[in-house]
């Protein structure tokens, strides 16, 4: 196994730090510990917990990098590079004590590409990490993406509109033609989680629209260092612009690619405030 950086290992520690948080309050929380952020949009003091915690270990290490956290931490870099955090990606399923739930950080560099990518899943303690040229590792063995060749057998892993619905006419065309070609498709309620499978093969692949950078970015790397390819709807390699997400291999990227260019359309402009 190739030596892992000091980045992959602190960012192993932050995420097992805020694993602990989470089983320790797992199946346990209050409605007093529960707050609607919007519509159909919650945060637990769990998921501030863990992001403070994370903040902490990363800030104490490397003090000149910046921040972006879900839940508002926020540092401005001076090394250049960021901190992308998901604390408790997943907390709808965390909040009804649907034992699905992951903590997603990533390290983004001065020049947009990330640099070092962790998702550690508390219930199953299962650690996902990767790093540019190092590929992809389950728990410290190398992962891949499906070889499988053969669409009716394919699982298929998206995300379902929770709350905006300006798109769903598309997105149910699109899974109209997902559902007819594959043999089934998941919706975990993380997308770092899907993402994460898709990298070792467990989903062959994974498309979701409208995701904001705390959601994606750790995954994205590890899909790519597992051998597959990630874009976003419009097959630009730059998903922190659109904030649309298609996963998978040679083949079955290709093939989400093109039901997403049919059902959504390409005029969709990139994000006016990028984070």
């Amino acid at each position: 196994m190739p030596q892992q950086s000091p980045e992959i290992l602190t960012a192993t520690r932050a995420a097992h730090a805020a694993g602990a948080i989470t089983l320790n309050k797992f199946g346990e929380l209050r409605k007093s510990e529960i707050h609607t952020k919007e519509f159909k949009d919650f945060v637990t003091e769990t998921d501030r917990q863990c992001e403070a915690e994370i903040s902490l270990i990363l800030s104490e290490a490397f003090p000149e990098d910046g921040m972006l956290c879900e839940e508002g931490t926020t540092m401005t870099p001076r090394s250049g590079r960021r901190w992308i955090v998901d604390p408790l990606d997943g907390t709808l399923n965390f909040i009804h004590s649907f034992p699905v739930f992951s903590i997603s950080i990533a390290l983004q560099g001065s020049d947009g590409e990330l640099i070092a990518g962790v998702v550690y899943l508390p219930i199953t303690n299962e650690l996902f990490t990767a790093e540019p040229g190092k590929g992809a590792l389950l728990n410290g063995k190398p992962i891949r993406v499906t070889d499988r060749q053969e669409e009716d057998g394919y699982l298929i892993a998206t995300g379902l509109p929770f709350k905006d619905y300006g798109y769903l006419d598309s997105y149910m065309e699109m899974l109209r033609d997902v559902i007819h070609i594959s043999s089934g498709v998941r919706r975990a309620g993380s997308a770092a989680i899907d993402l994460a499978y898709t990298a070792c093969g467990r989903f062959d692949g994974f498309w979701e629209y409208k995701l904001l950078p705390w959601d994606f970015a750790a995954g994205v790397l590890l899909v790519r260092e597992a051998g597959g390819i990630v874009t976003d709807f419009h097959g630009k390699r730059d998903v922190f612009s659109h904030k649309s997400i298609i996963a998978g291999s040679s083949l079955t990227h290709p093939l989400l690619l093109s039901m997403a260019q049919r059902h959504f359309p390409p005029e969709d402009p990139p994000s006016s405030t990028p984070l």
